[in-house]
């Protein structure tokens, strides 16, 4: 009996004392040891030719992906990326969430195995792939998000639409490589995406949370309206207080019917931010503006992210240079990521459009010639000729080998200086004797090339540090009627570009007009239907 009450006192796990030689020491209480069984583990799988040949062939929609898919795990040694011993890691959950949101970033496009993906991840469904395939669907995810988000439409086509600016080089084993190690890099990483993104994303947000409450109301104004000033009083200015506070333009909404004074400071916010002159008088003209769809600007954000997406960050790291934005007319010279001088300019018109791309400014020349384009000998210059036989000189222009070219000086087309960077489009930045275009909120009235308003100021700029060129010397070249070159220490930079939409240094929204016509051929490619 004694047997079974010791063996029963055992498997409880009881303390038992024994004797000792020293009375004083015990023997520690024994406690029972509880096994942990250990979760299956995931096999490991190694990611073969003959795996991914299998896989492209069951989901042909990823095909594109394919090529990159094969380097990231040729990169990995053909193991897996998302699976460990546990599983699919945290980071595929990430990834997953991340493209559910797609439409927070711009892109209105969905995973083309978007149920497979589901059942992956989501614990209402089953899972019927196999591992295998499982790894290879979150590969490809990432891949599609990554073209989606950082890379964008393909070069081919942005080259089809006019845009020649140099497309970014993106390496996406180096991008996961990145994001994996610092998964915050996934919700932001102006290493791989341009500054401007963020900030139009951020914009947009705003602008759907605008939308979702039901976005601005038409401002209905009576048959008679001409225009409204200050004191001014109607129930259409109450209409413009609510529209310009949906927007921030705008501090509180009194909802009074009168045109006061903090209106009127709206309204010239609104119409600095919109491309015009701060103006306070309100128009049809700004009245249309204003009604322009929330969902108009909505879209036409994303096709500015779009842009984005296409130039590399880099850019932004050179110790100089120069962009200029056709759609607002502006150009900026940075230096050291400062902008040290904003000029407004004249750029080609519809029908001689300012090409969008880039090239490196190496020499200046003041007092030029103005060597006529062909095409404009051909239609301006001989049929001048031929009703007028003093045309050339009246105009100041003379044979040159077989050319026609325009002499130095104040009436000189290009005015007293030009900025070179050699290109295939003979576009180069000059000065004008029309000063009088500046002061136009539309100025799309050149050739091609670019009219810059303070040329004196950016030849100062750009030679800031040559001891050869201080500012009295450029002065009296451009006024000795001689054609002088300067040749530049450091090439500048220059990129001529085209956003509708762009966020300022002070977090501003900024709409412009689309002066050629391109946004809506972009949306078009970028919201085509899966």
């Amino acid at each position: 009996m004694k047997n079974y009450i010791l063996l029963l006192l055992i498997l409880l796990g009881l303390p038992l004392a024994t004797s000792s030689c020293n009375s004083k020491d015990k023997t520690a209480p024994v406690e029972a040891k509880i096994a942990v069984v250990a979760p299956q583990a995931t096999p490991k799988i190694t990611i073969d030719s003959l795996a991914l040949q299998q896989f492209y062939a069951q989901y042909p929609k990823l095909a594109v992906y394919q090529k990159e898919a094969t380097k990231l795990y040729q990169k990995q040694h053909f193991d897996a990326i998302w699976m460990d011993e546990k599983g699919i890691i945290e980071f595929g959950n990430t990834l997953y969430s991340k493209s559910k949101d797609l439409d927070k970033e711009g892109v209105l496009v969905s995973f083309p195995y978007e149920q497979e993906l589901d059942a992956i991840f989501l614990e209402t469904q089953d899972n019927n792939l196999s591992t295998t395939d499982t790894e290879l669907m979150i590969t490809n995810l990432y891949l599609f998000y990554a073209a989606k988000v950082y890379k964008g439409i393909d070069e081919a086509t942005t080259k089809g639409i006019g845009w020649l600016l140099p497309r970014k080089a993106i390496s996406y084993a180096s991008v996961l490589d990145s994001i994996m190690t610092q998964p915050k890099a996934v919700e932001k990483n102006e290493k791989v995406v341009l500054k401007q993104y963020y900030k139009l994303r951020a914009v947009l947000a705003k602008y759907r949370a605008i939308e979702q409450q039901g976005g601005w109301k038409t401002i209905e104004l009576a048959p008679y309206f001409r225009t409204y000033k200050r004191g001014d009083s109607a129930q259409a200015i109450a209409q413009i207080r609510s529209r310009l506070f949906a927007t921030n333009d705008l501090p509180t909404d009194s909802k009074s019917t009168v045109y006061d004074a903090v209106l009127e400071q709206a309204v010239q916010k609104y119409q600095v931010r919109n491309g015009n002159k701060p103006e306070a008088v309100i128009t049809p003209k700004l009245i249309k503006n204003l009604n322009i769809p929330v969902a108009a600007r909505i879209k036409q954000i994303m096709v500015n992210m779009e842009r984005c997406r296409w130039i590399s960050p880099s850019v932004l790291d050179a110790p100089a240079y120069i962009m200029i934005n056709i759609p607002s007319y502006q150009l900026y010279f940075v230096k050291n990521n400062q902008t040290v001088l904003r000029s407004n300019v004249v750029v080609g018109t519809a029908m001689t459009k300012t090409v969008i791309f880039s090239g490196k400014m190496s020499y200046i020349v003041f007092s030029p010639y103005w060597n006529v384009p062909t095409s404009i000998i051909n239609k301006e210059v001989k049929p001048g000729m031929a009703k007028n036989k003093n045309y050339l000189d009246s105009h100041h222009m003379e044979w040159n080998n077989g050319q026609v070219r325009q002499k130095p000086g104040k009436n000189n087309s290009l005015g007293l200086v030009k900025f070179m960077f050699p290109n295939s489009h003979s576009i180069y930045l000059h000065d004008t004797p029309s000063k009088s275009l500046f002061d136009r909120e539309n100025r799309a009235f050149s050739h091609g090339c670019i009219r810059v308003e303070k040329p004196k100021e950016l030849a100062f700029e750009i030679l800031k540090n040559d001891k050869k060129w201080p500012q009295a010397k450029i002065l009296a070249a451009m006024n000795a009627g001689k054609e002088t070159t300067a040749s530049l220490q450091n090439k500048i930079p220059v990129y001529i570009g085209y956003f509708t939409t762009w966020v300022d240094e002070n977090d501003g929204i900024h709409f412009y007009d689309d002066v050629y016509n391109r946004d809506e051929r972009l949306a078009k490619l970028l919201f085509l239907p899966n």
